[in-house]
């Protein structure tokens, strides 16, 4: 089936990325995997193949592109390797739309050159313990000085994907108490140095899947945030939050139709090598119409995240449309994973075999960005239930 999503500039960014992979991340993938994360200074690396500043105004360092298509292939390449970038995501899909959306000329010019070269690595802080999906709930707190020249940010976070790494992090803090008629009201945003006195990393979570991701706890005490440093308008920080949803839902989607897609191609090269009662497991019948009902379902996947792509690029992505995608192909991946993994049998369930990394890798899908059934509650919402 062709697809009209990509175009020559696209592949051509494929060939150079799949290269780069297999020189400089598969040879050394077990080390990062045992190691739990990605080195920092894998992060240049990926600033000097010019992935950071794809969409950063050339002004700053960067292309200056518009769209959402080389993370796209990005996603495609790296799930065929079976490998992750480490935190390194975050840093691109979560941080730079709050960046070119909300940051002064002046923020922009101190803040996005080094984003570009990997000087500076991003990191979003949203979740709380103990408040999960509900944003509103939070008790950070970020109070301006009696003689206004900064916020004093008290409060902790945690599951803050690239929070080990992170030279700057956007924290959402409560700059004033939420109004009677509006839990919503009050929260700001920050870019907070994470060099700051009172800013501490507590524990790099040991997470099930995304080893090579850097997941960790945050903690502020007393930390002094220059005003300079403020994001946008205090107290409109839940709203700049609900804008770049979008993005970050299609980017799970079309990340968990990667991972699905792969999953399908580890599966057909195993049963093809693999032999069984001296014939080939994908001689079988049930090997074939497993397989065949896997790649149904994944060109189901493409379909919508290709759709939810080209809406996004063209700034009309709703947020019930990147509910319904994120919601359809995490499900499809959560499926077609599953059977792939069934059809290595116990070699399978080894990390060893990428089916097995993929396996674990895919869970969290159904739950960041807004668990699945957030975004049913976010659709049913949209048909007027």
């Amino acid at each position: 089936m062709r697809r009209t999503v990509f175009n020559e500039d696209h592949e051509a960014f494929r060939e150079t990325l799949r290269a780069f992979i297999e020189a400089e991340v598969v040879p050394v993938y077990d080390e990062w995997f045992a190691a739990g994360q990605a080195p920092r200074d894998f992060y240049y690396k990926l600033g000097e193949l010019g992935l950071f500043g794809i969409n950063v105004p050339e002004e700053f360092g960067g292309a200056g592109m518009d769209t959402h298509k080389f993370e796209a292939v990005l996603y495609e390449e790296t799930s065929r390797a079976g490998v992750q970038f480490g935190g390194s995501g975050v840093h691109v899909l979560l941080a730079l739309p709050y960046l070119k959306m909300l940051a002064t000329d002046e923020q922009k010019k101190r803040f996005l050159p080094k984003f570009v070269t990997g000087e500076e690595m991003w990191a979003l802080a949203m979740t709380e313990p103990g408040t999960g999906s509900d944003v509103a709930g939070m008790k950070t707190t970020a109070k301006l000085s009696e003689d206004g020249t900064h916020y004093v940010l008290n409060g902790s976070k945690t599951f803050i994907t690239g929070g080990v790494h992170a030279d700057r992090v956007i924290v959402c803090a409560r700059t004033s108490a939420p109004s009677a008629d509006d839990r919503r009201f009050g929260i700001s945003l920050f870019a907070v140095d994470t060099k700051a006195e009172g800013y501490s990393i507590g524990r790099k979570l040991d997470k099930l899947g995304l080893r090579t991701s850097d997941t960790a706890e945050l903690a502020f005490v007393d930390v002094k945030v220059p005003v300079e440093d403020l994001l946008g308008e205090e107290g409109k920080g839940f709203y700049y939050l609900g804008h770049n949803l979008a993005s970050e839902r299609w980017g799970i989607a079309f990340g968990a139709y990667a991972q699905a897609k792969a999953a399908v191609r580890f599966a057909q090269q195993y049963v093809t090598d693999r032999t069984v009662f001296g014939k080939a497991v994908a001689t079988f019948q049930n090997t074939k119409f497993e397989l065949a009902a896997c790649q149904a379902e994944v060109d189901a996947a493409e379909a919508v995240a290709d759709r939810a792509l080209e809406a996004l690029d063209a700034g009309e992505l709703t947020p019930a449309e990147a509910a319904s995608a994120k919601l359809f192909c995490t499900e499809v991946a959560h499926r077609v994973i599953d059977r792939c993994l069934q059809l290595h049998g116990g070699y399978g369930y080894m990390n060893e075999y990428p089916i097995a990394r993929l396996y674990a890798d895919n869970r969290v899908n159904r739950i960041y960005g807004g668990t699945s059934e957030i975004m049913k509650s976010i659709i049913a919402k949209s048909m007027g239930l």
